[in-house]
């Protein structure tokens, strides 16, 4: 049992692993924490073997590595320097396709959707909350299993 738990932790380790598949897919992470960047790293590379994971803390470097092949980027609404919602739409002018973003916060679901309108991009989720966690886990699931 690992020591750091996650809340993905119990459904994680019900995953069959496919050592053999070579990463088809690129995830980019967003997020100002050391300590969610690691999380979402590990919980997707445990619960996803077909995946190549990069993150950065900084919004800024992300950007210099954002291409129009990636299969999702998943951003933190608020960092400092430059939000989440600045992120977007520099990643959209960069040609990533709304459909592969997904916007996490610890702000509640309410503001979230009064925040974003629909089409900004794929999701808003509230990443306290564990029913958009699970919102979260079947749009993860339906990509990339």
């Amino acid at each position: 049992m690992k020591d750091n738990f996650s809340p993905f932790s119990l459904i994680s380790a019900k995953v069959p692993k496919n050592m053999n598949q070579v990463p088809s897919h690129r995830i980019v992470i967003v997020d100002d924490s050391p300590s969610q960047c690691l999380v979402w790293r590990e919980f997707l590379k445990d619960r996803y073997k077909n995946i190549q994971v990069e993150t950065y803390t900084d919004p800024l470097e992300a950007l210099e590595h954002l291409t129009p092949d990636l299969s999702l980027l998943l951003i933190d609404w608020y960092m400092p320097g430059m939000d989440g919602k600045q992120v977007l739409e520099e990643a959209k002018k960069k040609g990533i396709n709304p459909e592969k973003i997904i916007m996490i916060s610890v702000k509640s679901a309410r503001e979230l959707h009064e925040a974003f309108e629909p089409g900004d991009c794929l999701a808003v989720i509230e990443k306290m909350e564990p029913a958009q966690l699970g919102a979260l886990l079947h749009i993860l699931d339906e990509m990339f299993m």
